[in-house]
């Protein structure tokens, strides 16, 4: 599983602290725009991924059959997350490379296309769920059935990303980050409305399972929050929001701001995923047909009222639109960094929906399909995440910037515990207990 790491290559390519000999972006007034709150932006854009389809199913699942016995899997990887997001993003920076772009120049042509292969299968996973997803949304709030609802969200996709490709990031950033905010109220309103036991809540950070069916929506979970697709974009998000000539001046201040960003958009991206656990937990335990999606709508419209109903359907839509975006956005950053090859990202979209559009057709059924991507992306973490881990701690490669000790083992301790996780996994699949 663990993906090995050649060498760095060596080529004449100059050290970061050398490379970036640019002056600091600055604001009219000479002061530095790393120090201005309108440089947040690429977290929210990343975060989006830790809020599409998947994480609502697996966290109504979560919630409604086994209670707040799994609130302690949510809070653990959204703090994981933040460690990871804020390294890819200070990869992009530091270095004014993607992280794909960075394994394409160290890995052998053969491995560069394993690479690719892998990581484009989580990606079909990603898609898949977000695009269900959006379709399911469509359904929920309008009826329509389920295939044209997937050409439909596929199809307005395409528009958010001819924005970014049009007008640039900053609109794009916007879009996607106002799609975040109409998530965040879609999904959080009917807490406010619904019963939830506090103390229950409270109890269920005390991590403990119960049964084998419980890892597998733990490992669901896990890669419904840790998405391997945001650990590649948000090098990306960051280098191309901020530039790639910053000089090593401007960078403790930028990398300062970073953080702010990362830490706030996992904030709400985090309370949106416990929201929703704890809003099943409370409200659709031992409700029957709760198993899907459309079935838990139906519970909460029922015993919350149907405003909270349309504002679920709202943010489940929402939800699918930004992220199935961002998704294509990572696609095409994989694959340009690993095959040295672009191709439009509205024709990217158009290919990759494919396979999404031809799995609802198939009559999957929607909820299990988007449990068992998040299982597949819980899978394809560590090739993303091992790899993020060993360059960002590489003098060589960030110089002066590589991550310190603390925050170097911190993050192996997280890559330990995700393999440990997938390990417990595959085993259990294997023996046919999953």
């Amino acid at each position: 599983m663990r993906p090995a790491l050649p060498p760095p290559s060596t080529d004449d390519s100059p050290a970061p602290d050398q490379r970036r000999q640019a002056r600091a972006p600055r604001d009219g007034t000479g002061q530095s725009r790393a120090s201005l709150p309108w440089m947040l932006g690429p977290a929210f854009v990343a975060s989006v991924a830790y809020v599409d389809p998947g994480n609502v199913a697996a966290n109504l699942t979560a919630g409604a059959q086994y209670g707040y016995l799994l609130v302690w899997v949510l809070v653990a990887a959204n703090l994981m997350a933040v460690v990871i997001q804020y390294l890819s993003a200070s990869l992009g920076l530091v270095t004014g490379s993607s992280l794909p772009e960075l394994l394409g120049r160290r890995l052998s042509r053969r491995r560069r296309l394993l690479y690719w292969a892998q990581a484009e299968l989580v990606a079909a996973a990603t898609d898949l769920a977000e695009v269900l997803g959006g379709a399911i949304a469509l359904h929920i709030l309008f009826g329509i059935p389920l295939l044209p609802g997937g050409v439909i969200v596929g199809a307005v996709s395409m528009l958010l990303l001819a924005l970014q490709s049009w007008r640039g990031q900053r609109p794009f950033e916007f879009v996607i980050t106002g799609l975040l905010a109409i998530i965040t109220v879609g999904f959080v309103s009917g807490l406010f409305l619904g019963e939830v036991s506090w103390s229950e809540a409270a109890a269920g950070i005390v991590p403990r399972f119960e049964g084998t069916q419980t890892l597998l929506l733990a490992a669901s979970m896990l890669g419904a929050t840790v998405m391997p697709h945001a650990i590649y974009a948000h090098s990306a998000l960051a280098r191309d929001r901020h530039g790639s000539d910053i000089s090593p001046a401007a960078l403790p201040r930028l990398l300062r701001v970073t953080r702010w960003d990362v830490v706030l958009s996992l904030l709400v991206a985090g309370s949106v995923n416990i929201a929703m656990l704890l809003l099943a937990a409370g409200n659709l335990a031992g409700v029957p047909g709760t198993d899907t999606i459309e079935g838990a709508h139906a519970a909460i419209t029922e015993a919350l009222g149907p405003a909270v109903g349309i504002a679920f359907g709202i943010g489940l839509l929402a939800s699918g639109l930004a992220s199935t975006s961002v998704g294509c956005y990572a696609g095409s950053t994989i694959m340009a960094g690993l095959l040295h090859r672009r191709i439009p990202q509205v024709a990217r979209r158009a290919i990759t929906l494919i396979p999404a559009l031809v799995i609802i057709a198939a009559g999957v059924d929607p909820t299990r399909a988007l449990v068992l991507s998040q299982v597949v992306l819980s899978l394809g973490i560590p090739f993303a995440l091992i790899p993020l881990v060993r360059l960002t701690g590489d003098r060589t490669v960030m110089g002066r910037f590589a991550a310190r000790l603390p925050l170097r083992l911190t993050s192996w301790m997280i890559v330990v515990l995700i393999v440990a996780l997938n390990l417990a996994l595959i085993a259990l699949m294997a023996l046919g207990l999953g």
